[in-house]
């Protein structure tokens, strides 16, 4: 299909998957190189920016993000914004203002969180680029469920300019597409110093490609997650020593703290960033203004924010509290170094850390709607470790269930290492015999 006649069905695929928030007016793709989407959390100044929340709406930023501005100028063309959980907060993407996106391989399931739609278009859409965002998982987990490669650079790589953000310490941009080489070329239009995002100037260039030769498998990866993910994730080693990669396993007992630290530091972040949004200064401004401050700020943003962004605030209120902080904030904080003690000790004598990317299968919405918030907290557990280490990490398809929805699975490399994921997802995709949803437009 065409860039152009892409263009053209724009509305009519949306329809069905609801994977764009907002879809641009252009019908004919002129002289683009690429077409490409991005989280709504992005700003661009040619559409709408909500982050998925009420209380954004009708915000039309005057600037594009860093990442968005980068791949324009390397010729792609904006195709739309993806829908996404409200400020990031969620697994499913059943937390957006906007609608929740369809699973290609199933509509009655999610396409996983927080960059449900952009999984989705990179699945339904041949040769589509969207650009994602992940905290604690909202790359890998989406790219997973959604049968489709994803990569996390390591922090810092992309510049975060542009950024509605989630958790300052821990977002990173990245990339999902149905191709595998399309990571590394993406990634390298992306990524670069910036300086008007701080963190992304120090950084060496991406290093040159290198084969995966060695991986290591946490003890206990496998243990808690379902029968189809246990199964394609052992097919999956068999596959890798089949193609001469060398399988060890290895103790790293720190791995089990880093959901709680990733929530107590992430919602503290969180609670910091959203104080912003008071009905005064971005999206929507239509409070009472005969109330005084605080009526007015707790009034306004009673009626905007989403049930999970108003438990994060709380969440991350609570544990910066003095008397609170050094119990839960500075503990957490020394969780995260010891993570990534424990991930570079191991990655000396290997080139990569292999996991099952997901403990399960995408759920249906009937399933997601009993969760409990802790229980949708624990689906993070294999994501969480290598996004509060900052380390850059890639989910690949490595089989499926037996209702044929896809299984990722994740490897986490040393920080500023991309290289040898952007090569591992090339070789593995030649060895392995994707499944494509049947799509109907």
């Amino acid at each position: 299909m065409s860039q152009t006649s892409v263009l053209s069905s724009l509305s009519e695929i949306n329809e069905k998957y609801r994977m764009f928030r907002t879809i641009t007016s252009e019908t004919d793709a002129g002289d683009a190189k690429f077409l490409f989407s991005a989280k709504d959390n992005l700003t661009s100044k040619d559409m709408e920016t909500c982050s998925g929340s009420r209380i954004l709406e009708g915000y039309r930023p005057p600037f594009d993000a860093t990442s968005i501005a980068r791949m324009r100028e390397a010729g792609g063309l904006l195709v739309g914004k993806t829908n996404m959980d409200e400020f990031g907060f969620g697994t499913f993407s059943t937390n957006s203002a906007f609608g929740v996106p369809r699973n290609p391989y199933d509509l009655e399931r999610s396409c996983g969180g927080s960059s449900g739609g952009a999984a989705c278009a990179a699945a339904v859409m041949e040769g589509h680029v969207a650009i994602g965002v992940s905290t604690g998982g909202s790359i890998c987990c989406p790219a997973s469920f959604c049968g489709v490669y994803g990569i996390v650079p390591t922090y810092g790589r992309v510049s975060r300019y542009g950024l509605l953000d989630y958790g300052n310490s821990l977002d990173k941009i990245g990339i999902i597409s149905s191709n595998a080489s399309d990571l590394g070329k993406y990634v390298g239009i992306m990524a670069g110093a910036d300086p008007r995002d701080p963190t992304s100037c120090v950084q060496p260039a991406i290093g040159a490609r290198r084969k995966l030769e060695s991986v290591a498998v946490p003890k206990g990866a496998a243990e808690g997650v379902s029968e189809a993910v246990r199964k394609a994730f052992a097919d999956g080693l068999e596959a890798l020593k089949g193609m001469g990669v060398d399988v060890e396993t290895v103790e790293m007992p720190s791995l089990k703290y880093a959901i709680p630290a990733y929530y107590v530091i992430a919602t503290s972040e969180a609670s910091t960033n959203l104080a912003r949004y008071c009905g005064m200064r971005y999206g929507h401004q239509y409070g009472d203004l005969s109330l005084k401050f605080d009526d007015y700020f707790t009034s306004f943003r009673s009626q905007y924010f989403g049930e999970e962004a108003k438990r994060r605030i709380l969440l991350g209120t609570f544990t910066r509290m003095v008397g609170f902080r050094d119990r839960y904030y500075s503990k957490a904080r020394m969780v995260r170094q010891s993570i990534i003690g424990e991930y570079r000790s191991v990655l000396r004598g290997c080139d990569a850390v292999l996991t099952p990317t997901m403990p399960f299968v995408s759920p249906k919405f009937s399933d997601i709607s009993i969760m409990t918030p802790v229980e949708s907290y624990k689906a993070d557990i294999l994501t969480g470790p290598p996004n509060i280490a900052g380390m850059p990490h890639a989910s690949v398809p490595c089989g499926y269930d037996g209702d044929g929805m896809p299984v990722g699975m994740q490897f986490v490399a040393d920080h500023w290492d991309e290289g040898v994921l952007f090569s591992a997802a090339e070789e593995w995709e030649k060895n392995f015999d994707a499944v494509r949803p049947e799509v109907s437009i």
